[in-house]
């Protein structure tokens, strides 16, 4: 319902720089925009500021304001409310035509950030009426400029389709202003200004994220997944206009947390998150720089970085920019309450300024904490509730296609000038890569390029570089096979090298006992790879001393083909007090469980828990986290199988192990004439004739031996003349009691 104001004029000059119109509190309660109509059918829509000295019933104009919309002092005009719809007018881009208020022909020129005025633009007009012909005074570094508004593009949201949210632009007569809106500054005919920075000329829409960022120039690979996790969670509630997320009483997710190994790309992507942004240049902060030696300086440090947010968002409000604080290593300063001995408590007061800042009285929505850490676990968990760092995402290790990603990143520029060889196969490579981080493929590009370089170098006496290296130099794929042979090795892969060990003689199938191990431990591999039920597989290979239990277990890790391969071993914790035990098994563990396939090979468990005899005695403290990690299942969408050797089953059984193993496969000893036989042909020391006497010494004979003790009887035995092999390896087996009489 349109009523009749009488106008007048702005009541001081630093009022009329709101280029609002100044309207009595108690005419337009809670009303923030209104459309007048001086006369005929023009209409004209302004933003209304109530002041204390407009008297009611009168509207306060400025002179450009009554310029535009020829109003004349002293004169009736008809004025209604005004509505915006936030989702189909809200300006997605504007274009502003820019002049000194004061012109003067001798003032020399003058340069201006049109960057930095369009910041200081969107922070004193966010939320403001903007129609095409519009004239703007702007005050901006102690001057005064007039603005032209020349082109109005609105954003219709009513086109926003899934996660990829994004408005259709169109041209229009009127827009509102949002903190998100793009500004284009051009400068007016004649004008003696220069405008640098990118906010000048047209230029298309930019929200403040591009939802259709490419990963691959980002310099991240393998991470599409998180990103657009991150995406939905932080950031799809800021590509809305205000009005919208008020209207849903939305908050923005003011935290994220990155964790996960190292070298898995956490700070990359917490930078590029920064880039990908339109807000402040990121602050960037290491852990332990936070931390000061005098009393106080540590929060007061926390305090600075937040400074510059507060002050904005009490001038601004809605319309401020956001500002991003990155924490590289948080675990240094947010450590647990209490956690940490001493007097001073200086972390923990750390810990509480940083959680006032985040989530206090005074409460910052302009703001955006990004924090990493490999040790989630150490971090305060009063930081890890929502309201604060609440967007919390695992950055594991890279999938066969995000290795895939990485490599051709790494390999871009080479491919680019034409120095990979054509016999690379960089699927091949991410194939052959598994468990490696992004920063350990990308270590293993870099050894081959040292490789491939070093084929070009002459070390003599001098050190010479081949004059037609240039041409010369290509990147094959022998380097990377090089790099990935010698140079370097995943920090979460496979112990290759120890269980190779176990296997250096192979694995002899010397009878249907050997044949039924490997039988069920294929099976056991294919119930962890393929059934989501079990997660969590455990077999346990027990028998006598020197039966092979190890190298079986080796050889059916070794055919899981599984990412993770790692052996727990009592040789590799020798020295070890019982909580250092506890600790290198744990890790083994939580390693494993960061990989989604995974195989532990834990040997010898009498030795890991310090198993004597005499005494008896064993480490509780060993058998306790052993028996409470083999029955934890892995996290969702990881699988673990676990497999261990022991040769004392009764012992294993006294400590109620046993039961906590899924299958228990017995491991056999070598006890029949026709297993030896098979064992002696298959090692080729003895001729036909010298196995023929053996078979002839040994039938109706009680043998027993392991296989891992005959194979060094028969190493004895090729020690020795040919003629007299077979009767000294009779004597042999008669000496270590493993043959007798029946």
């Amino acid at each position: 319902m349109a009523k009749l104001f009488r106008t007048i004029k702005c009541p001081s000059e630093d009022l009329s720089l709101t280029n609002c119109v100044l309207v009595n509190d108690g005419d337009f309660n809670g009303v923030k925009h209104i459309q007048v109509t001086p006369s005929g059918h023009s209409h004209f829509v302004f933003t209304v500021l109530a002041h204390p000295t407009v008297p009611p019933g009168k509207l306060a104009f400025n002179a450009a304001q009554r310029k535009w919309a020829g109003i004349v002092l002293n004169s009736d005009v008809k004025v209604q409310q005004f509505q915006f719809n936030a989702k189909t007018q809200c300006i997605g881009s504007v274009v502003l035509e820019i002049e000194p208020l004061q012109k003067k022909s001798s003032t020399p020129p003058q340069s201006l950030d049109s960057d930095k005025l369009a910041t200081e633009f969107l922070m004193t007009f966010g939320g403001h009426s903007l129609s095409v012909e519009q004239p703007v005074v702007f005050g901006y570094d102690s001057k005064l400029y007039s603005l032209l508004v020349k082109e109005v593009e609105v954003l219709d949201f009513t086109y926003a389709k899934g996660q990829q949210v994004s408005g259709k632009p169109k041209l229009a007569n009127i827009g509102l202003l949002t903190p998100n809106s793009g500004v284009i500054f051009e400068k007016a005919e004649n004008s003696n200004l220069n405008l640098t920075g990118k906010a000048k000329g047209k230029s298309s829409y930019q929200s403040i994220i591009n939802p259709d960022w490419d990963f691959n120039k980002m310099g991240i690979g393998g991470l599409d997944k998180e990103f657009t996790a991150i995406f939905r969670r932080a950031f799809a509630s800021r590509v809305f206009p205000p009005e919208i997320v008020e209207q849903l009483g939305m908050k923005h997710v003011r935290g994220i947390l990155l964790f996960g190994p190292p070298g898995t790309g956490k700070t990359l992507m917490a930078r590029q998150i920064g880039k990908m942004l339109n807000a402040r240049e990121p602050k960037i902060v290491n852990g332990p720089q936070i931390l000061d030696k005098y009393v106080g300086e540590s929060e007061a440090n926390i305090r600075k970085l937040f400074a510059e947010a507060e002050e904005e968002e009490k001038r601004c409000g809605v319309n401020s920019g956001l500002h991003i604080i990155i924490f590289d290593e948080i675990d240094a300063i947010c450590k647990s309450r209490g956690s940490v001995a001493g007097n001073t408590a200086v972390h923990d007061t750390v810990v509480n300024q940083l959680l006032a800042k985040l989530d206090g009285v005074e409460q910052l929505n302009n703001i955006l904490v990004i924090g990493m850490t490999n040790r989630k676990d150490m971090i305060d968990e009063a930081l890890l509730r929502p309201g604060r760092l609440e967007v919390q995402m695992e950055i594991g290790l890279p999938d066969e296609f995000g290795r895939l990603q990485i490599l051709t990143i790494h390999t871009e520029t080479m491919k680019k000038h034409e120095k990979l060889d054509a016999d690379v196969d960089l699927s091949e490579l991410a194939t052959l890569t598994k468990n490696f981080s992004g920063a350990e493929i990308e270590g293993l590009v870099r050894a081959a390029q040292s490789t491939a370089m070093n084929r070009l170098i002459k070390a003599s006496s001098t050190v010479e570089v081949d004059p037609d290296a240039m041409e010369k130099l290509r990147i094959r794929r022998t380097d990377f096979m090089h790099a990935l042979q010698h140079d370097v090795k995943p920090a979460f892969g496979s112990s290759k090298e120890e269980l190779e060990t176990f296997l250096s003689n192979g694995i002899i199938n010397w009878g249907e006992p050997v044949k039924h191990v490997l039988e069920d431990g294929e099976l056991i591999v294919g119930q962890t790879r393929s059934s989501d039920r079990t997660p969590l597989v455990t077999m346990l290979l027990e028998g006598p001393p020197a039966s092979g239990k190890t190298a079986l277990a080796a050889k059916i890790s070794k055919l899981s083909d599984f990412p993770f391969v790692k052996l727990c071993s009592p040789e590799n914790m020798i020295g070890y007090h019982e909580a250092a035990k506890c600790q290198a098994i744990k890790k083994i563990f939580d390693d494993a469980y960061k990989s989604p396939l995974s195989c532990i090979v834990i040997d010898d468990i009498e030795r890991l828990l310090d198993y004597v005899p005499i005494g008896p005695r064993f480490s509780n403290l060993v058998l306790q986290a052993l028996l409470v990690l083999l029955k934890k299942a892995p996290p969702p969408g990881r699988k673990l199988l676990v497999i261990g050797t022991t040769s004392r089953k009764d012992v294993l059984n006294d400590f109620e192990m046993l039961n906590v193993f899924s299958t228990v496969v017995h491991v056999s000893n070598i006890s029949s004439s026709e297993h030896l036989l098979t064992v002696l042909e298959h090692s080729e020391v003895f001729s036909k004739d010298e196995v023929d006497v053996i078979k002839k010494k040994t039938q109706g004979r009680r043998l027993f031996i392991g296989i891992k003790k005959l194979l060094v009887l028969i190493e004895m035995a090729r020690q020795t003349d040919i003629g007299e092999r077979a009767s000294k390896f009779i004597c042999i087996l008669e000496d270590e009691g493993a043959l007798e009489y029946a």
